[in-house]
């Protein structure tokens, strides 16, 4: 059983990327509240924007007032009224119909980190320089590999990869994926847009990663790199780091 307490770090950077003329990525953090989310929208014209940044804002403002160390019930309320807000505005606003967003969310305790996604937005925890993918890719071709009937290679290559099963905002009621686990000093996890993952393969985001760097640095590792592997999509890495 994990004794020691831990404090955190973080740092976050988002890029549109090189191909993209907009950044529908959104994210963000309280070290104060322990709460982490990144978010990367979905729809026509600024749709994604919109969803994506409605839905940090809804998670931090109900987040605000938590201690540290957060219940998991308030960031699945938080969670349930980010996807209110977003359903709502499109149902009022035409232009807007059909937005939804993925979402990841970190929320830190003394000695315990909870994690929620939904879609293919990612954690990764990186402990004694091992990366290891923590969520489940809400997304078609993944639970095909899951199931045993597409390869990983026929995944990357699939016109349907950018196929979402569960988003955010776009039915009235959605369910996250929960995880939890015991943290340890040293632990760092990574939450992302799938911008960089699309880019980037595991072994690469784990020597990016593995080395003795400030966490601003470790971002922009992440994010020049995506770009220099041809940018795609928009990019987005948050950084959060178990301290002794």
């Amino acid at each position: 059983m994990a004794t020691a307490l831990v404090h955190y770090s973080a740092s976050a950077l988002s890029d549109r990327g090189r191909k993209r003329t907009s950044n529908e990525d959104s994210y963000g953090f309280s070290v104060e509240h322990g709460v982490y989310v990144v978010c990367d929208g979905m729809g026509g014209a600024a749709a994604g924007e919109v969803a994506s940044s409605l839905a940090v804002d809804e998670i931090m403002r109900l987040t605000a007032g938590n201690s540290a160390g957060n219940a998991r019930d308030q960031i699945e309320a938080a969670i349930a009224a980010a996807n209110h807000a977003i359903y709502s505005r499109a149902q009022r606003n035409q232009k807007l119909s059909g937005m939804g967003t993925t979402m990841v969310v970190l929320a830190a305790g003394e000695h315990h980190v909870t994690i929620f996604n939904i879609g293919d937005s990612r954690c990764y925890r990186l402990r004694n320089r091992r990366l290891e993918q923590i969520t489940l890719d809400h997304s078609l071709v993944e639970e095909q590999v899951r199931l045993g009937r597409m390869t990983e290679a026929d995944a990357l290559r699939s016109p349907l990869r950018n196929v979402i099963t569960r988003a955010l905002g776009t039915q009235k009621e959605v369910t996250p994926d929960i995880f939890e686990f015991e943290t340890a000093p040293g632990d760092l996890f990574l939450l992302n847009s799938d911008g960089l993952t699309r880019e980037l393969d595991d072994p690469l985001i784990e020597s990016l990663l593995s080395i003795d760097l400030p966490l601003d640095e470790l971002c922009e590792r992440l994010v020049n790199a995506a770009n220099k592997a041809g940018g795609h999509d928009n990019i987005t890495a948050l950084l959060v780091r178990a301290e002794g």
